[in-house]
């Protein structure tokens, strides 16, 4: 089916302010005052109606083409898009953006049967290798060996399933030099499955919980999109993968957790799993030496409540960063909204017997929940917070489609953070 693009108004058989019309042609669409989202929602409404295969004619910009992309996808089939005519350059754009999110919607949709730890660590290596086979290395942990090497946080999440929790550790090196600085890490929750653990999820809370680990895939994927855009910088991935789940080997309720750097945490809400895997990936992070860190995570509800479900939450005690990364998100056409984080947030979720607590012990960790969790993240992150930047991935996955997006994963997220990579 041919998609052509007007810049005129539908004729008044097809309704007012219609997006769709047809012609001998094809299918015609009318952006009216959003044009990248009006473009978006038409294409939604098209794959809603069957059409599964769809050629781009006429004239596109790139980002016009990539929102009807992002418009036309459906969990259920694998749609095909062929890319109007265009400069060589938007098409390896286009096409590198296509692959990448591809990846992500895949590994974010799959189930949780489908995808444990460490098939999304492996998933994630095999992708990343295959797209600079030279220039990648990487090491799994798993199991035993986390808590040996000190991974406490990842482990004792991960230790009530029988699939292993696991910690990925990827070297993105296109210069092949062992001492080459590396110029940024990034570190993503791979929660495969998040029942809640003794903290137990309603079963409307935990249906869409296989998009727990959407911050990993996220990351990956941005990394896959800076390689194909021509990266030259030294960068780490770091996953953070495990299943949280309820068993006589789970972690409960009034445990605590001694991190590598000291800190002691007491658990008073194992559904807050997702800051104690990534205090792990940022320690981690921290040791590369990486002068830039940036963690994504489905973290919190609160970030949900708070933006909805189109935008992302950015954090950071680093503000610079953080207007920089507002600034790169504006150009990649990813809605981003900046909320609270000073030094004194990290002091909100207080213990009787540790050093802090995961979360606070009421619904919904509280007030100023998503600000509370990454003041617990910035206790193990370097350098006082400079260069660091934690973003809550709160339009990365949609429940249950919308206008614009179909159920599932949105790849929101991936596109902001590879244009941080780049210099």
């Amino acid at each position: 089916m041919k998609i052509w693009l007007s810049n005129q108004a539908a004729g008044p058989e097809w309704g007012e302010r219609a997006l769709l019309s047809w012609s001998a042609e094809g299918i015609l669409l009318h952006p009216l005052n959003d044009r990248l989202g009006d473009i978006q929602q038409a294409a939604r409404r098209l794959c809603s109606q069957g059409i599964y295969h769809a050629e781009l004619a006429g004239a596109w910009q790139l980002e016009e083409q990539w929102a009807f992309a992002q418009g036309f996808q459906t969990p259920k089939v694998e749609v095909q898009l062929e890319w109007a005519t265009c400069e060589e350059a938007q098409r390896r754009e286009l096409e590198a953006r296509w692959l990448c999110g591809s990846w992500v919607r895949e590994m974010t949709n799959a189930t949780p049967e489908q995808l444990g730890p460490l098939e999304l660590a492996v998933e994630a290596a095999a992708f990343i290798t295959e797209l600079a086979p030279e220039s990648v290395s990487h090491r799994i942990l798993k199991g035993d060996a986390l808590h040996q090497a000190g991974w406490i946080g990842i482990w004792s999440v991960g230790r009530g399933s029988e699939r292993e929790p696991v910690l990925l550790e990827l070297d993105f090196n296109p210069t092949r030099d062992s001492k080459a600085p590396v110029a940024a890490a990034l570190v993503g929750k791979g929660i495969t499955f998040d029942s809640g653990g003794y903290s137990m999820k309603s079963s409307e809370g935990m249906l869409t919980m296989k998009c727990d680990m959407g911050g990993a895939a996220i990351v990956t994927g941005a990394l896959g999109l800076a390689i194909l855009r021509g990266l030259k910088q030294r960068v780490k991935l770091i996953l953070c993968c495990a299943e949280n789940l309820v068993s006589g080997h789970a972690y409960k309720l009034g445990d605590i957790l001694t991190y590598k750097n000291g800190t002691t945490v007491e658990i008073v809400n194992t559904d807050a799993e997702g800051r104690l895997v990534l205090a792990d990936g940022l320690q981690l992070a921290g040791e590369s030496g990486a002068p830039l860190i940036i963690d994504a995570a489905t973290l919190t509800g609160a970030a949900v409540m708070a933006l909805g479900g189109r935008y992302n939450a950015l954090f950071g005690l680093d503000k610079a960063l953080v207007a920089r990364a507002q600034q790169v998100a504006e150009q990649e056409c990813e809605p981003v909204w900046p909320l609270p984080l000073e030094r004194w947030h990290r002091t909100l979720c207080p213990s009787h017997y540790a050093d802090t607590a995961n979360s606070r012990p009421v619904k919904g960790g509280g007030a100023g929940g998503a600000s509370n969790a990454a003041g617990f993240l910035s206790r193990f992150v370097p350098n006082d917070g400079a260069g660091w930047l934690h973003v809550d991935l709160s339009a990365c996955f949609s429940d249950n489609g919308d206008s614009q997006w179909a159920p599932g994963a949105t790849t929101v997220g991936m596109r902001t953070i590879a244009g941080l990579l780049m210099p």
